[in-house]
């Protein structure tokens, strides 16, 4: 971890886990091994990251840049993201929203979307416990499962 880096309370940061100067991460946090958070990205409470999950933050990446401004990324809380999941800069993840391990994330994932596959494609809504409550490409009026309502 980097200086300049905000972690919360009760976060658990994996192995070889990178965070970035300029990054903050919230409460309940869980980074598993191999995941890179680049500067940038604002992470919200209770999120899960699986492992081998990269965050982006330059769309027109040099070795040399004459000059370099992060591209903001935020996640919301809730949300969960599949092993090797990759995140390009700019494309925010709503709150209990969930991306499906192996995923590349190339637009915005909206509150309580399911998004799998490269490009990532909207594949349903989850609810807050991460149940699947509909496949339809419309959000239904209530994200909630019989489980946990």
């Amino acid at each position: 971890m980097r200086a300049g880096a905000v972690v919360g309370v009760d976060c658990v940061l994996g192995q070889n886990v990178f965070v970035d100067r300029g990054v903050t991460i919230g409460d309940r946090v869980k980074l598993e091994n191999n995941a890179s958070v680049h500067a940038g990205v604002t992470i919200g409470d209770d999120v899960f990251v699986g492992p081998g999950a990269v965050f982006t933050n330059d769309r027109y990446p040099r070795a040399q840049p004459d000059s370099f401004e992060p591209v903001l990324t935020t996640v919301g809380a809730g949300a969960s993201l599949g092993a090797n999941v990759t995140v390009v800069c700019g494309n925010d993840i709503g709150a209990w929203a969930m991306v499906g391990a192996g995923s590349v994330v190339t637009r915005p994932v909206a509150d309580h979307e399911l998004v799998v596959g490269n490009p990532a494609r909207h594949a349903g809504w989850v609810c807050a416990c991460g149940h699947v409550v509909s496949r339809e490409p419309e959000r239904p009026a209530r994200v909630e499962c019989p489980a946990c309502s």
